[in-house]
C-alpha cells in the first residue's frame, strides 16, 4: 500500500473536512494539514500563526455563497502541453472573444540525474515529468481551466500556486491533492505578462518542493499582441523557454552526493542543505548540459527569439553572450513598455521575465546566468547554435592570433 507523506509537518485528521477549501490552503501554509510520518529535523522549522478560525470560516462561506461565473458563450479550447524548452501552439494576437483554455498537468515524482559527471541525482517533484513544468500560454481575459492529477505511485501531497491568478493563495488553497487524486481549477488571466507557478503544499515543504524542480511559467499575452514603447507591434519566430533551477543536494562525508530510495526520504537532510542558501547546482532545464551540445537551442540569422526565463526561488542575471536583449520585460509585466538594448537583465526570485532578440550573426551564443560562478561551475549555461552568413561589418578578425615578439 502506498504511504502518503508530507514530512516535517504535524499529523491531523481534518484533511477530508478541509480538502479543497480556502481553509485547507491556509492550514497547509502553517504545516497543519498532513498524514504520515514526521522525520526528525535537526533545526526545527517555525510555524506561523493562522488567522482567527472565524475569519477563515467566513471566507469559506463567502465562496460557497458566491454566484457562479457566467461563462455562457465562451469557446473551449484545449492546449496541448509540450516539453521545455519548447512552447505550445498559440496565436500571438488573439482572434475572437476570450476563451476557456483547458490544460492538463500530471504530478510526477521521478528520480532525475542532475549531473552525469558526478552522478548527482534528485527525486524531482515535477509537473508533466519535466523541470521546469510546461509553459502555458493564454491571452488576457482568457480563462485557464487546469486539471491537476497526481500519479498513484507518488508519495507526497501537492498543489499549485499560479502567480498570475487572483485569490485562494494563487489557487494553492483549492488544489491540494494526494497520490491518485485529481482536481480542477479555473482562473481568469487578468494581467498580461510572464509569471511563475509552483507547488506550495505548506510550511517548509514549499521551498522543499520548489527546490526539487516543481515550478514553471505562464505567459499571458495582451490580446493585441506584444508592443514596443511606442505601441508598434513586436512579433517573434520562436520561443526559448528556460527554467533556472537551484538544487541543494546533501553530501556524504567524502563529498559525494547522497542517494535516496524514495521521494521524500531526503527531506531532513535537504532542509539542512537549503539553510545554507548556497546551491550545489544552478542549472537550466533540470540538469547540467540540458541545453548545450546536442541539446542546444537552434536558430537562424534574421530570426527573432522570445526568451522566457523562470526562476521560482533565487535572483538571476540572464545574459546572451554575443547578443543583447533588444526588448526586455525584466519584471515580466507586459503592461509596461519593454526596456531596450540591454546587455544583462535581472529576474527576481519568484518571478519570470522575457527578452526578445533578433540574431544578426551565425555561430554559438552562450546564454548564461552572469553570476559566472553559477554559469561555469554550477551549470547555469545554455547554447544557441545559429545558422546563416557572417557579416564582417558587424565584426571582423583583422589579424589572426600570432606570435607578437613581446
Amino acid at each position: 500500500m502506498t504511504k502518503f507523506i508530507n514530512p516535517g509537518l504535524l499529523p491531523t485528521s481534518r484533511r477530508n473536512v478541509l480538502r479543497g477549501s480556502v481553509l485547507a490552503g491556509a492550514a497547509a501554509m502553517t504545516g497543519s494539514m498532513v498524514t504520515g510520518s514526521t522525520p526528525s529535523v535537526p533545526n526545527p522549522v517555525p510555524n506561523p500563526n493562522l488567522p482567527d478560525a472565524r475569519v477563515l470560516r467566513v471566507q469559506q462561506r463567502e465562496m460557497e455563497r458566491a454566484a457562479p461565473a457566467d461563462l455562457s458563450g465562451l469557446e473551449r479550447v484545449r492546449q496541448k502541453m509540450v516539453r521545455p524548452p519548447f512552447a505550445p501552439e498559440h496565436e500571438q494576437v488573439a482572434t475572437g472573444d476570450p476563451k476557456i483554455v483547458e490544460v492538463e498537468m500530471v504530478v510526477d515524482e521521478r528520480l532525475m540525474v542532475v549531473d552525469e559527471d558526478t552522478g548527482a541525482s534528485i527525486w524531482a517533484m515535477t509537473y508533466n515529468g519535466s523541470v521546469p513544468g510546461p509553459l502555458i500560454i493564454v491571452h488576457q481575459d482568457d480563462y485557464v481551466e487546469l486539471t491537476l492529477k497526481s500519479l498513484s505511485r507518488n508519495q507526497l501531497e501537492h498543489n499549485i500556486d499560479f502567480h498570475a491568478s487572483t485569490g485562494a493563495l494563487g489557487g494553492g488553497g483549492l488544489t491540494h491533492i494526494y497520490p491518485g487524486e485529481e482536481t480542477v481549477l479555473r482562473w481568469k488571466a487578468t494581467k498580461p505578462g510572464v509569471f511563475t507557478y509552483h507547488c506550495a503544499p505548506g510550511g517548509a515543504m514549499i521551498p522543499y518542493h520548489v527546490c526539487h524542480g516543481m515550478n514553471g511559467a505562464v505567459m499571458v499575452l495582451p490580446r493585441d499582441g506584444l508592443k514596443d514603447g511606442d505601441g508598434n507591434p513586436l512579433t517573434y519566430d520562436d520561443i526559448a523557454y528556460i527554467g533556472e533551477q537551484d538544487y541543494y543536494l546533501p553530501r556524504n562525508e567524502d563529498g559525494t552526493f547522497k542517494t535516496y530510495a524514495n521521494a521524500g526520504d531526503d527531506y531532513a537532510e535537504s532542509l539542512e542543505a537549503m539553510r545554507t542558501l548556497t546551491p550545489t547546482h544552478s542549472v537550466f532545464n533540470g540538469s547540467v548540459g540540458a541545453l548545450t551540445g546536442t541539446n542546444a537551442l537552434r536558430s537562424e540569422v534574421g530570426k527573432t527569439v522570445l526568451m522566457i526565463h523562470n526562476q521560482a526561488n533565487r535572483d538571476t542575471r540572464p545574459h546572451l553572450i554575443g547578443g543583447h536583449g533588444n526588448f526586455v520585460w525584466e519584471s515580466g509585466s507586459f503592461s509596461d513598455a519593454p526596456q531596450t538594448g540591454l546587455e544583462t537583465w535581472f529576474i527576481r526570485g519568484g518571478s519570470a521575465g522575457a527578452a526578445m532578440y533578433t540574431f544578426e550573426q551565425p555561430g554559438v551564443y552562450a546564454y548564461v546566468n552572469h553570476n559566472l560562478i553559477e554559469a561555469a561551475i554550477l551549470g547555469a549555461t545554455a547554447h544557441f547554435v545559429v545558422d546563416g552568413e557572417w557579416d564582417n561589418d558587424l565584426m571582423e578578425q583583422v589579424v589572426a592570433p600570432r606570435t607578437s615578439g613581446a
